[in-house]
C-alpha cells in the first residue's frame, strides 16, 4: 500500500476536474454575458424613455406674440398666424392679438403672450431672444396693462374688471 493512486484512478480524478473548471467557467461567461445583455438593454431603454421625455416636454401647439407678430408653433414649428383661429375652449384668437372669450371678453395679446390651443392663456418663457428667461420690461409693461386677474386663474388677465373667462368669478385688481 502505498501513497500513488493509480494511474487510470488519477486520470478519471483530473478528467472530473477539468469538467467542473470548464462548468464553473461557462457559468461565469454566462453570468458576465448576461450581464452585458442587462446593460445593453438598460442602455437602449433609457435612450428610448429620454426620448420619449424629450418630445413629450416640447412646447404645446400653442398661438403667441412675438416681436408684434402673431405666431403658431404646431409639432414645434413656427409659423405666422394666417388667419383666425378658434381654441377648444371656444376662444377665439385673431391675427391682430385680439382674443374673444367664449363669454363675451375680448382682451389683446402682447409680446410674450401665449395661448394654448386648449384656450389656457399664459406667458411664453420660451420665446427667441429670450432663452427661457422673462423680460422684466416686458413683463412690466404686461402687468401695467394687465391690472385685473381672477383670484382662481391666475393666468385669465384683463385691463378692466369683468368676469372670469373659465370660472365666471368677478376680476379682481392685481396688487404689485
Amino acid at each position: 500500500m502505498g501513497d500513488s493512486y493509480p494511474e487510470e484512478r488519477s486520470t478519471a480524478h483530473l478528467k472530473k476536474i477539468n469538467k467542473i473548471i470548464k462548468m464553473k467557467i461557462q457559468k461565469k461567461i454566462s453570468i458576465v454575458f448576461a450581464s452585458m445583455l442587462m446593460l445593453a438593454l438598460c442602455l437602449i431603454t433609457n435612450d428610448t424613455v429620454a426620448q420619449a421625455k424629450k418630445t413629450s416636454t416640447m412646447m404645446k401647439d400653442h398661438i403667441m406674440m412675438e416681436d408684434g407678430k402673431m405666431m403658431v408653433m404646431k409639432k414645434g414649428k413656427t409659423m405666422a398666424m394666417d388667419k383666425d383661429m378658434m381654441m377648444k375652449n371656444g376662444t377665439k384668437v385673431m391675427t391682430t392679438g385680439e382674443c374673444s372669450m367664449k363669454a363675451g371678453k375680448t382682451m389683446m395679446m402682447k409680446d410674450g403672450d401665449c395661448m394654448e390651443m386648449s384656450g389656457k392663456f399664459g406667458k411664453c418663457s420660451m420665446m427667441k431672444g429670450m432663452k427661457g428667461m422673462k423680460n422684466p420690461t416686458m413683463e412690466k409693461k404686461n402687468n401695467m396693462a394687465m391690472n385685473y386677474t381672477c383670484p382662481m386663474h391666475p393666468e385669465v388677465m384683463s385691463d378692466k374688471a369683468g368676469k372670469c373667462s373659465k370660472c365666471g368669478m368677478d376680476l379682481v385688481k392685481k396688487t404689485n
